[in-house]
């Protein structure tokens, strides 16, 4: 990717938006941490449970939301806050290191650098996600989370799942209140079908680093 040109216009503001499983990193990140937090035996425990689920998204016959809610709770509910607080800094500090995706990764400082605003807009889950946005020192983190209660998470989404549509809804609804009217360039950064309303929405947008081609 070539270096980025700042906004010549006084007052812009720039903000750039990354997906983060395959983007950032080089691949899927929320299967790993069910994996790492739950073991082995519950994780293929909690994927047979989801099976059904899994293979009509799979085939087209389910949506990404239900699938996903399914997973969710077989595999979250009932776990504490406190339990998975302690797997996300372990995913975080042990797993992530590896997976870093290094021509995106690069590309977030060169933005910091300028001083353009830097959001993640995720489909995973909240619950280790904002950990990765404290340490990659983001302006926000945009992800589907989670419901809890009473320190214990349920199993169910708290948000709908931030995919496709939904990633463009929520970060707009981001804008609208941190950007507001003032004039602004938007980039995104994307590497499926999923992310692909977003880079729509951008003014100069990356898929799988690659230039994607604006809408006329």
């Amino acid at each position: 990717m070539p270096e980025l040109e700042t906004a010549q216009a006084t007052g812009t503001i720039e903000v750039a938006a990354f997906d983060f499983d395959g983007t950032l990193t080089r691949g899927d990140t929320f299967l790993p941490y069910l994996q790492q937090g739950l073991g082995w035996p519950r994780f293929l425990l909690a994927l047979v449970q989801s099976a059904p689920w899994l293979g009509a998204y799979a085939v087209g016959l389910m949506s990404n939301h239900r699938a996903k809610a399914r997973l969710l709770k077989v595999s979250l509910g009932g776990r504490s806050l406190q339990e998975t607080a302690q797997w996300s800094a372990d995913f975080v500090a042990r797993y992530l290191p590896g997976q870093w995706q290094k021509q995106t990764m690069d590309r977030l400082p060169e933005h910091q650098r300028l001083g353009h605003r830097c959001v993640m807009v995720s489909a995973s889950p909240g619950i280790y996600l904002h950990q990765v946005g404290q340490l990659l020192k983001l302006d926000a983190v945009i992800c589907t989370e989670l419901e809890v209660d009473e320190g214990t998470l349920t199993g169910r989404m708290l948000t709908a799942n931030c995919h496709g549509e939904e990633k463009v809804r929520r970060l707009k609804a981001w804008l609208a209140e941190n950007v507001g009217q003032r004039p602004m360039v938007l980039h995104a950064y994307g590497d499926t079908q999923g992310d692909v309303p977003m880079l729509n929405l951008a003014d100069c947008a990356w898929y799988r680093g690659q230039p994607w081609p604006r809408k006329p």
